[in-house]
């Protein structure tokens, strides 16, 4: 018997404890599907990756599941997906030390950027990577030949996403060229042709908004005026005009109104003379890029593919309008030049109380006193006054109330400090750090214990010191107790960190910390400070501030220290 205990709990030499030890790993499942891999034969869904995936680590005993994060539509081609970038945060926080794929393109299909994270990052984070089809364990990948094979295959894998895209890209352009329609949208006037899809024709519905748009603007009319006299007659607008068809599904689209950038739209689109537009924007698959805008001569234009909306004599005319509007406007704003303009340190900060949309930044010149400034103006209502209220705010008023807001802000900040260090040096929180600091060493001396027992089991079995049924048994409970004492460890570290994040470490702080030497306003303090600035019909501020909820823990924190 005393045989037995001593195999079962030997005493480890020194070398033997430098050892990687045994661990569970706590595991994350990441599954994508891009556009370019759905709808062709063979290809992986969303719940053939999940399936394998859970299978996969269902069936290794040094693993616990945390969670599968799925980036659905997303391009391999760049790691700026929401799923991943969840997962990177998990990982961060140290809650997923283990990340299983499929395969290695699920992954990503850029190989310098996949490098980046299987050959830096995760080595760096301590983070295990297995792509289950391509046998790669990062944890024996440099003692096998599949750590030089990798690199070869991310390198495949993202040849393989360029082609796609050039194809796609190239047989998009063909269709262009051709003078077909590829849009999901025809032009508002337009519908797609019942035989031909990529065929537009007239859509009597709406031709006719789209006629009288034009001879308001011939008639002098501005855009704004167009825009207020389209929604005080209820004409849905095009967003609107899809939903109501079942065109357009988003629920955002029910409520669309017109506006200045949609009428300025209609009336500058050759479209409506019978030209086809395409080409205005464009994006890679094999590079992730988002849609932008390409310049004018590059776009794809071919002539009579579809019948005319508007003469061509009344749509030049419009063109010479705004032609001429765009070199009064130029001459005017050349005169104030001297003026300049200020930088807009609010910018998507500021929005309406009722309508919930951005205010707009106008920038006025008094010609009499030859000074400029700012306002901020409700869009909501400029392009409809009837569906939110009139408000306007100057923005030095906006500029002098904030100030005072920040002054005083950063003024607590610095008196909860001083509060801070002194409750930090009393002995009320000396025992609260002893306490924790006694809860850790209990916690991993339990870890490690079981940690032992768990790792000299094996040997014991092998021994006959132990039956398959006690060997069975006994390692199901070293693993309890290993992965108790891990939760009782990673319990006792975010006790720590919120202790940190309530008193010294606390972001609020840290935050106001950085601006106590400012005598006046800047960008950088309104950007960390401030969260959101409303304004109602009265022109009143709603200012919300950043940290409220870390500004509140810590007057807890000190109101139950007495100080």
């Amino acid at each position: 018997m005393a045989r037995t205990k001593r195999k079962i709990n030997p005493v480890i030499p020194a070398a033997a404890q430098n050892q990687v030890k045994a661990r569970i790993y706590r595991t994350g499942g990441y599954v994508r599907l891009s556009v370019e891999d759905s709808g062709k034969p063979g290809a992986d869904t969303i719940e053939t990756q999940k399936a394998q995936i859970l299978s996969y680590i269902e069936q290794q005993p040094d693993m616990t599941f945390c969670g599968v994060f799925c980036d659905n539509g997303h391009t391999g081609t760049n790691f700026e997906r929401p799923a991943f970038e969840q997962l990177m945060d998990e990982i961060r926080t140290g809650k997923i030390d283990c990340v299983v794929v499929k395969d290695l393109s699920r992954f990503g299909r850029n190989y310098l950027e996949a490098g980046i994270y299987l050959e830096r990052l995760f080595p760096y984070l301590n983070v295990r990577f297995i792509a289950i089809n391509d046998r790669f364990d990062t944890l024996t990948a440099e003692r096998s030949k599949d750590g030089y094979i990798i690199p070869l295959k991310n390198m495949i894998n993202e040849a393989y996403s360029k082609d796609i895209s050039r194809k796609s890209s190239s047989a998009l352009a063909t269709k262009q060229r051709n003078g077909e329609f590829i849009g999901s949208w025809a032009p508002y006037g337009y519908r797609k042709s019942d035989t031909d899809n990529h065929k537009l024709e007239i859509n009597e519905e709406t031709a006719h908004v789209v006629r009288m748009i034009f001879q308001w603007r011939l008639s002098g009319v501005s855009y704004l005026q167009i825009a207020r006299q389209l929604n005080e007659q209820d004409i849905p607008a095009p967003a609107r005009y899809h939903y109501m068809k079942g065109e357009a599904k988003s629920e955002r689209f029910a409520s669309s109104v017109w506006h200045v950038a949609m009428v300025k739209k209609i009336l500058l689109s050759e479209v409506y003379i019978g030209n086809m537009v395409q080409g205005r924007n464009r994006n890679a698959l094999s590079e992730g890029r988002k849609m932008k805008q390409v310049p004018k001569d590059q776009w794809i234009i071919v002539q009579g593919t579809h019948e005319a909306l508007i003469d061509e004599e009344i749509f030049y005319a419009v063109q010479q309008i705004a032609e001429r509007n765009r070199a009064v406007f130029q001459e005017r704003l050349g005169t104030y030049d001297a003026l300049g303009t200020t930088p807009n340190i609010f910018r998507g900060l500021i929005f309406c109380a009722d309508c919930k949309r951005p205010m707009v930044r106008y920038k006025n010149v008094s010609a009499r006193a030859g000074n400029r400034y700012y306002t901020y103006i409700c869009i909501t209502h400029m392009e409809n006054p009837a569906a939110c209220p009139l408000k306007g705010l100057h923005e030095a008023h906006l500029m002098e109330i904030l100030w005072d807001t920040l002054k005083q802000e950063i003024a607590l900040a610095e008196n909860m400090e001083k509060m801070v260090q002194k409750n930090n040096h009393s002995e009320r929180a000396a025992g609260i750090e002893a306490s924790l600091e006694q809860e850790t060493s209990d916690a991993q001396r339990a870890f490690d214990r079981a940690w032992r027992l768990h790792d000299s089991l094996y040997q014991s079995y092998v021994d006959k010191l132990v039956t398959e049924q006690e060997y069975l048994s006994m390692r199901q409970q070293y693993r309890a107790d290993m992965e108790q004492a891990k939760t009782r460890l990673d319990e006792i570290k975010q006790r720590k960190e919120a202790i940190l994040k309530k008193t010294a470490g606390n972001p609020w702080l840290a935050a106001c910390g950085n601006f106590r030497s400012e005598d006046a306003l800047t960008e950088e303090m309104v950007r960390a400070l401030v969260d959101r600035i409303e304004v109602d019909a009265q022109n009143h501020l709603f200012i919300t501030l950043r940290y409220r909820d870390e500004c509140e823990a810590l007057v807890r924190v000190l109101e139950e220290a007495g100080v």
